[in-house]
């Protein structure tokens, strides 16, 4: 369980009504992108407040009219997902600038540039949100987030996040070790082998993804693989 020191207020306000959990800031970024949380480790106290400051908890019919359930983890999932997060200022400068760094290796991994049909270099993404005064939210999904930023700086870089189809052909040799490369960078939409034991693969996967491919695919086969962008 995580400590009241290091938690933070998540807090849903309806109908004049306050309702706080105090919760692991981490777990709270964590969940709100979708991943699956131990909230016994994730809640600083179990219950619900309405003033977790002076510590006076939300009276429990209260709760229930509220939530329509006495099942607390459903009620902390609600307060998450409709709530806001009580950050300190330190903790909020440490999550904006790792959530930046996650949406920066998004960008980079799955847009391009249509003019050169490669990706952008993590600087100049960086360069673009520091322009556009792009504000990011330390609790936010990045998939989330990076739709909205695209809007905001497609006016100052071209970018696309256009997928390719990429043709594969990788000797019985090799087959083996890049498979798992290949698997992690694109999605396999057909693949069969020959008789002689190579493996043929139709791929869908991100123009930047293509780039770094290549690159794995010549060093793991010392150059025999083929790869041809349909």
């Amino acid at each position: 369980m995580v400590s009241l020191e290091e938690a933070v207020i998540a807090r849903y306000e309806t109908g004049g009504n306050r309702f706080e959990i105090l919760i692991d800031p981490i777990s709270a970024q964590a969940y709100r992108e979708d991943d699956d949380i131990d909230w016994e480790d994730a809640i600083a106290a179990d219950g619900v407040w309405s003033d977790s400051a002076k510590g006076d908890r939300a009276p429990d019919n209260l709760v229930h009219d509220t939530f329509e359930t006495r099942d607390l983890i459903e009620i902390y999932k609600k307060i998450l997902t409709e709530g806001t997060i009580q950050l300190t200022s330190q903790q909020r400068n440490e999550m904006v600038d790792q959530k930046k760094k996650q949406i920066i290796a998004h960008i980079v991994a799955n847009a391009m540039n249509p003019q050169t049909g490669g990706p952008h270099p993590p600087q100049r993404i960086e360069n673009a949100i520091d322009e556009t005064r792009f504000s990011i939210d330390p609790i936010d999904a990045v998939e989330k987030q990076v739709e909205k930023l695209i809007k905001s700086i497609k006016p100052l870089i071209p970018i696309s996040f256009e997928k390719v189809k990429v043709a594969v052909k990788i000797q019985a040799i090799h087959v083996g070790k890049c498979y798992g490369q290949i698997s992690s960078l694109a999605n396999i939409q057909s693949e069969e082998y020959q008789k002689d034991g190579s493996w043929i693969g139709m791929l869908e996967m991100s123009a930047a993804s293509f780039v770094k491919l290549e690159d794995i695919l010549g060093s793991l086969t010392k150059g025999t693989a083929e790869t041809k962008m349909l």
